[in-house]
């Protein structure tokens, strides 16, 4: 399977997440916290973000397990 590198490629920041997978910020640092979703990669002293590939694939395997 090719994955378009352009969107692959692409960082995410915290709202941007929040918008796709439906969670509350909480949510999400629980989620990274105990190893449950993606943790995100620092892109400076302040900001970090999520390559979207990540996200999309936590958004497929939850698709897959079917809520559970």
């Amino acid at each position: 399977m090719q994955v378009n590198s352009l969107a692959s490629n692409q960082m995410l920041r915290l709202p941007a997440v929040l918008s796709l997978v439906g969670l509350s910020r909480s949510s999400v640092y629980f989620g990274v916290k105990n190893g449950s979703f993606p943790s995100p990669i620092k892109l400076s002293s302040r900001a970090v973000g999520w390559p979207s590939y990540l996200v999309h694939d936590w958004i497929s395997e939850r698709i897959k397990e079917g809520g559970k």
